[in-house]
């Protein structure tokens, strides 16, 4: 589940995201916030946007997603078959989506689309000449829809091969209503807010911050948010990049920082040994599982926090648990997303007609109408009216996520090599692993993560 994983990243609109999402951090909805669960009406399938009839022929659509994703996935499709009469066919990809596409293509049996999370993998494959640029069709929707930076991740050489459906906003910090009320806090604007929260927290007999150190990729989430507000978008680009090196003064501020927090054992639940053992779910759930006396006060991650909270706990996402903008480190508050795009696989270079008129469709207001209707979903589809949310809660996000235009930054380690920004043991997620371990080791953190970068970005 990194980065959109599984379906779980500028900067002009940053007021407009602290107040969107401090309404919706007030606000108390129902218990679909931020969860794939349907329970509103029909969705109404009229759809504006005019498409060619594809009447007998199938589209194969590859994804990750599984249970409530794809189900809410596949009402998008239905909508998509009425209009056009062609029939989709829905095939797992499982958790390494590269390795799936490279083999389907190698045997001759490539699908029709494969939703790719993460925009280094959909450069590899342009590379390869596994997928096509898109048509004008899709262009005309691009240019009406999407500010230009969501663009951007998808295009390769100058050319645009995709589009992104789907988004989530990685700038978010959950709270235990409980344990705040309690401790008599409100939710922090500033980081320096943020850490006197959390002693105040402790002290109050709780907890304050759950970490699911046992997955690197949401420490990669942390430093991320902490090095944007510090060091700005342009340096983030640069390391991103990895035009500085990891050994840069920048990333020495933001890891000091960030060991700050980690280095107090009092303030992160089981200390660095506990939180190194605690994966992600866990990580939420022992934060809202128990309502009388929480666990943990915090936890840290994206807006798809809510549907483990819905599915594994009794609280209720805008009233057990609530959710404020990540603290601003530097001068303003990060806005980090991540998302999953639709790319149109064509080895021989040319996409077909239906392969096009689907991607038109999911970069249209119509299908992303229909996604949102049921909740667990946020579109970067700047057309796509708030009112299509099921609730204040997923309003308040998508709105932060829309008004930041393109200001805002994807998830770094998404746009790195994996070897580098997404592989079990190595790079960012070992290296970030090892730090929390030793928070005090800002050094030896940065020459472990440079030697990984500057062979990973070798290859």
């Amino acid at each position: 589940m990194h980065g959109s994983d599984g379906d779980f990243r500028r900067r002009t609109g940053r007021g407009a995201w602290r107040a969107a999402a401090a309404a919706a951090s007030a606000c108390a909805v129902a218990l679909t916030a931020c969860s794939g669960e349907s329970g509103g009406e029909e969705t109404d399938f009229r759809i504006s946007i005019e498409l060619p009839d594809l009447s007998g022929e199938n589209v194969e659509v590859a994804a990750v997603w599984t249970g409530a994703e794809q189900e809410n996935f596949m009402r998008v499709m239905e909508a998509f078959e009425q209009e056009t009469g062609a029939s989709v066919t829905f095939v797992s990809t499982g958790d390494n989506v590269a390795t799936f596409v490279g083999s389907r293509v190698a045997g001759g049996a490539a699908p029709d689309v494969v939703m790719v999370p993460q925009p280094g993998v959909i450069q590899e494959f342009a590379r390869e000449g596994w997928i096509a640029p898109v048509g004008d069709i899709v262009l005309e929707q691009l240019d009406a829809n999407y500010a230009q930076g969501w663009q951007d991740l998808t295009t390769y050489e100058g050319e645009q091969y995709g589009v992104y459906v789907k988004a989530a906003n990685k700038s978010l910090v959950w709270y235990n209503t409980t344990a705040f009320e309690y401790a008599g806090v409100e939710p922090p604007q500033t980081w320096d807010q943020f850490v006197d929260t959390a002693w105040t927290l402790w002290e109050s007999g709780t907890d304050a911050v759950s970490v699911g150190g046992a997955d690197g990729w949401t420490l990669t989430d942390w430093f991320e948010n902490i090095y944007l507000s510090l060091a700005g978008g342009e340096m983030y680009d640069q390391l991103m990049a990895h035009e500085i090196p990891w050994t840069d003064p920048s990333v020495t501020e933001a890891l000091t920082t960030l060991g700050a927090l980690f280095g107090e054992e009092q303030l992160v639940v089981g200390g660095s040994d506990g939180a190194l053992q605690t994966d992600f779910p866990n990580s939420v759930t022992q934060t809202f599982i128990d309502l009388e006396t929480p666990l943990a006060g915090m936890v840290f991650e994206a807006d798809f926090v809510g549907a483990v909270i819905t599915d594994s706990t009794d609280a209720v996402v805008g009233e057990d648990a609530q959710v404020f903008p990540f603290p601003s480190v530097g001068a303003e508050p990060p806005v980090v997303t991540a998302g999953d795009a639709a790319v149109a696989v064509a080895p021989d270079g040319e996409t077909s007609e239906a392969q096009d008129a689907l991607l038109a469709f999911l970069a249209s207001p119509d299908a992303a109408r229909i996604w949102a209707a049921p909740g667990g979903y946020i579109s970067p589809n700047s057309s796509l009216e708030l009112d299509a949310y099921p609730n204040d809660v997923q309003r308040g996000i998508a709105q932060a996520l829309v008004e930041a235009g393109n200001d805002f930054r994807f998830d770094m380690s998404d746009q790195t090599p994996a070897a580098f920004g997404g592989t079990t043991g190595q790079g960012m997620w070992q290296g970030l692993q090892n730090f929390l371990r030793n928070p005090d080791d800002v050094e030896g953190a940065q020459q472990y993560l440079e030697a990984q970068a500057e062979r990973a970005y070798s290859q």
